[in-house]
Protein backbone atom coordinates (compact mmCIF):
# COMPACT_ATOMS: atom_id res chain seq x y z
CA UNK A 1 0.00 0.00 0.00
CA UNK A 2 1.19 3.29 -1.08
CA UNK A 3 0.81 6.32 1.08
CA UNK A 4 0.39 10.24 -0.79
CA UNK A 5 2.08 12.81 1.24
CA UNK A 6 0.76 16.53 1.44
CA UNK A 7 2.78 19.06 0.49
CA UNK A 8 3.25 20.62 3.96
CA UNK A 9 5.24 23.82 1.70
CA UNK A 10 1.89 26.26 1.72
CA UNK A 11 1.34 25.57 5.17
CA UNK A 12 4.45 26.77 6.04
CA UNK A 13 4.70 29.77 3.58
CA UNK A 14 1.84 30.65 4.81
CA UNK A 15 3.19 30.98 8.46
CA UNK A 16 6.44 32.84 7.04
CA UNK A 17 4.46 35.00 4.72
CA UNK A 18 1.39 35.93 7.85
CA UNK A 19 4.22 36.56 10.83
CA UNK A 20 5.91 38.54 8.02
CA UNK A 21 3.95 41.07 6.97
CA UNK A 22 2.41 41.65 10.54
CA UNK A 23 6.56 42.40 12.21
CA UNK A 24 6.74 44.73 9.12
CA UNK A 25 3.98 46.88 9.20
CA UNK A 26 5.68 47.43 12.76
CA UNK A 27 9.20 48.05 10.99
CA UNK A 28 7.23 50.52 8.71
CA UNK A 29 6.08 52.32 11.24
CA UNK A 30 2.14 51.96 11.67
CA UNK A 31 1.93 50.02 15.43
CA UNK A 32 4.45 48.99 17.90
CA UNK A 33 4.97 45.29 18.83
CA UNK A 34 2.33 43.80 20.60
CA UNK A 35 0.93 40.78 21.93
CA UNK A 36 -0.77 40.25 18.56
CA UNK A 37 2.81 39.74 16.83
CA UNK A 38 5.01 38.02 19.02
CA UNK A 39 1.95 35.03 19.43
CA UNK A 40 2.16 35.06 15.25
CA UNK A 41 6.09 34.79 15.94
CA UNK A 42 5.57 31.96 18.62
CA UNK A 43 3.02 30.08 17.04
CA UNK A 44 2.44 30.33 13.04
CA UNK A 45 5.56 31.42 12.57
CA UNK A 46 8.01 29.77 14.82
CA UNK A 47 6.03 26.55 15.76
CA UNK A 48 4.32 26.36 12.77
CA UNK A 49 6.96 26.37 10.48
CA UNK A 50 9.21 24.10 12.27
CA UNK A 51 6.62 21.52 12.07
CA UNK A 52 6.68 22.34 8.08
CA UNK A 53 10.15 21.41 8.55
CA UNK A 54 10.09 18.20 9.83
CA UNK A 55 7.19 17.18 7.32
CA UNK A 56 9.04 17.85 4.39
CA UNK A 57 11.83 15.99 6.29
CA UNK A 58 10.00 13.12 5.82
CA UNK A 59 9.40 13.87 2.32
CA UNK A 60 13.06 13.69 1.72
CA UNK A 61 13.41 17.52 1.06
CA UNK A 62 16.49 19.01 2.10
CA UNK A 63 15.42 22.21 0.71
CA UNK A 64 11.92 22.75 2.40
CA UNK A 65 13.63 20.86 6.08
CA UNK A 66 16.50 23.20 6.08
CA UNK A 67 14.65 26.50 4.66
CA UNK A 68 11.80 25.87 7.11
CA UNK A 69 13.12 24.81 10.36
CA UNK A 70 15.72 27.56 10.36
CA UNK A 71 12.83 30.44 9.75
CA UNK A 72 10.74 28.51 12.27
CA UNK A 73 13.87 28.69 14.91
CA UNK A 74 14.87 32.37 13.58
CA UNK A 75 11.08 33.32 14.35
CA UNK A 76 11.20 31.92 18.15
CA UNK A 77 14.84 33.57 18.49
CA UNK A 78 13.36 36.97 17.77
CA UNK A 79 10.50 36.55 20.42
CA UNK A 80 13.19 35.53 22.83
CA UNK A 81 15.22 38.68 22.08
CA UNK A 82 12.24 40.87 22.46
CA UNK A 83 10.90 39.39 25.74
CA UNK A 84 14.05 38.09 27.79
CA UNK A 85 15.19 41.76 28.36
CA UNK A 86 12.04 42.06 30.21
CA UNK A 87 13.31 38.42 32.42
CA UNK A 88 16.76 39.93 33.60
CA UNK A 89 18.56 38.90 30.91
CA UNK A 90 20.83 41.79 29.32
CA UNK A 91 19.43 42.84 25.77
CA UNK A 92 21.55 42.70 22.92
CA UNK A 93 22.99 46.45 21.56
CA UNK A 94 21.95 47.29 18.14
CA UNK A 95 25.06 47.37 16.24
CA UNK A 96 25.17 43.38 17.45
CA UNK A 97 21.28 43.07 16.23
CA UNK A 98 23.37 43.96 13.25
CA UNK A 99 25.72 41.07 13.10
CA UNK A 100 22.56 38.83 14.21
CA UNK A 101 20.19 40.14 11.02
CA UNK A 102 23.57 39.92 8.70
CA UNK A 103 23.52 35.99 9.78
CA UNK A 104 20.47 35.41 8.40
CA UNK A 105 20.78 37.20 5.51
CA UNK A 106 23.91 35.63 4.58
CA UNK A 107 22.05 32.36 4.99
CA UNK A 108 19.14 33.14 2.94
CA UNK A 109 21.26 34.82 0.41
CA UNK A 110 22.68 30.87 -0.26
CA UNK A 111 19.34 29.55 -0.37
CA UNK A 112 17.93 32.24 -2.78
CA UNK A 113 21.02 29.97 -4.98
CA UNK A 114 19.57 27.21 -4.28
CA UNK A 115 15.91 28.74 -5.16
CA UNK A 116 17.42 29.06 -8.41
CA UNK A 117 16.12 25.78 -9.38
CA UNK A 118 12.82 26.41 -8.44
CA UNK A 119 9.45 28.81 -9.77
CA UNK A 120 10.32 32.33 -10.38
CA UNK A 121 7.69 33.07 -7.17
CA UNK A 122 10.08 30.87 -5.35
CA UNK A 123 12.86 32.90 -6.34
CA UNK A 124 11.41 36.06 -5.76
CA UNK A 125 10.44 34.81 -1.94
CA UNK A 126 14.38 34.69 -1.01
CA UNK A 127 15.49 37.31 -2.93
CA UNK A 128 12.89 39.63 -1.37
CA UNK A 129 13.55 38.22 2.19
CA UNK A 130 17.84 38.69 1.42
CA UNK A 131 17.24 42.36 1.08
CA UNK A 132 15.03 42.81 3.95
CA UNK A 133 17.64 41.10 6.03
CA UNK A 134 20.30 43.55 5.23
CA UNK A 135 18.43 46.44 5.20
CA UNK A 136 17.44 45.87 8.88
CA UNK A 137 21.08 45.21 9.44
CA UNK A 138 21.92 48.63 7.94
CA UNK A 139 19.52 50.11 9.98
CA UNK A 140 20.55 48.52 13.31
CA UNK A 141 24.59 49.21 12.72
CA UNK A 142 23.40 53.17 11.15
CA UNK A 143 20.52 53.75 13.53
CA UNK A 144 19.05 55.25 10.53
CA UNK A 145 15.37 54.92 11.48
CA UNK A 146 14.58 55.89 7.18
CA UNK A 147 16.23 52.56 6.34
CA UNK A 148 14.72 51.13 8.94
CA UNK A 149 10.96 52.31 7.24
CA UNK A 150 11.95 51.07 3.61
CA UNK A 151 12.69 47.68 5.28
CA UNK A 152 9.00 47.49 6.48
CA UNK A 153 7.48 48.07 2.78
CA UNK A 154 9.92 46.12 1.82
CA UNK A 155 8.88 42.97 4.31
CA UNK A 156 5.58 43.76 3.70
CA UNK A 157 5.90 43.09 0.29
CA UNK A 158 8.32 39.71 1.15
CA UNK A 159 5.42 38.47 3.25
CA UNK A 160 2.94 39.01 0.64
CA UNK A 161 4.71 37.14 -1.69
CA UNK A 162 4.93 34.11 0.33
CA UNK A 163 0.98 34.11 0.79
CA UNK A 164 1.19 34.89 -3.29
CA UNK A 165 3.23 31.61 -3.77
CA UNK A 166 1.29 29.55 -0.82
CA UNK A 167 -1.91 30.13 -2.00
CA UNK A 168 -0.82 29.33 -5.56
CA UNK A 169 0.48 25.77 -4.89
CA UNK A 170 -2.99 24.66 -3.05
CA UNK A 171 -5.14 26.04 -6.01
CA UNK A 172 -3.72 25.04 -9.12
CA UNK A 173 -3.60 21.42 -7.24
CA UNK A 174 -7.03 21.58 -6.11
CA UNK A 175 -8.12 22.48 -9.80
CA UNK A 176 -5.48 20.24 -11.52
CA UNK A 177 -4.61 23.70 -13.61
CA UNK A 178 -2.73 27.07 -13.03
CA UNK A 179 -4.89 29.33 -11.54
CA UNK A 180 -2.32 31.49 -10.00
CA UNK A 181 1.14 30.98 -12.22
CA UNK A 182 4.49 30.98 -9.98
CA UNK A 183 6.54 31.26 -13.29
CA UNK A 184 7.62 27.57 -14.03
CA UNK A 185 11.21 26.66 -15.37
CA UNK A 186 10.97 25.21 -18.33
CA UNK A 187 13.57 22.42 -17.90
CA UNK A 188 15.46 21.25 -21.32
CA UNK A 189 16.86 17.93 -21.10
CA UNK A 190 19.59 16.19 -23.55
CA UNK A 191 18.76 13.50 -25.46
CA UNK A 192 21.18 11.26 -24.83
CA UNK A 193 20.77 8.05 -26.01
CA UNK A 194 21.43 5.57 -23.45
CA UNK A 195 24.98 3.34 -23.28
CA UNK A 196 24.61 -0.18 -24.51
CA UNK A 197 27.02 -2.78 -23.67
CA UNK A 198 26.70 -5.91 -25.29
CA UNK A 199 28.53 -8.84 -24.26
CA UNK A 200 30.94 -10.62 -26.63
CA UNK A 201 30.60 -13.63 -27.33
CA UNK A 202 32.51 -16.29 -25.68
CA UNK A 203 34.21 -19.31 -27.33
CA UNK A 204 35.02 -22.40 -24.82
CA UNK A 205 38.42 -24.35 -25.93
CA UNK A 206 38.60 -27.54 -25.53
CA UNK A 207 41.77 -28.20 -23.69
CA UNK A 208 43.81 -31.78 -24.75
CA UNK A 209 45.74 -33.19 -21.76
Amino acid sequence: MSTKFANPAPLGLMGFGMTTILLNIHNAGYFPIDSMILAMGIFYGGIGQVIVGMMCFMRGDTFGTTAFTSYGLFWLTLVGLILMPNMGVAASPAHFMGWYLTLWGTFTAFMFVGSLRYPRAKQFVFASLTVLFFLLAVRDFTGNELIGTIAGFEGIICGASAIYFAMAQVLNAEYGRTILPVGELTQVKADVAPLKVEAEPVTLHSVNA
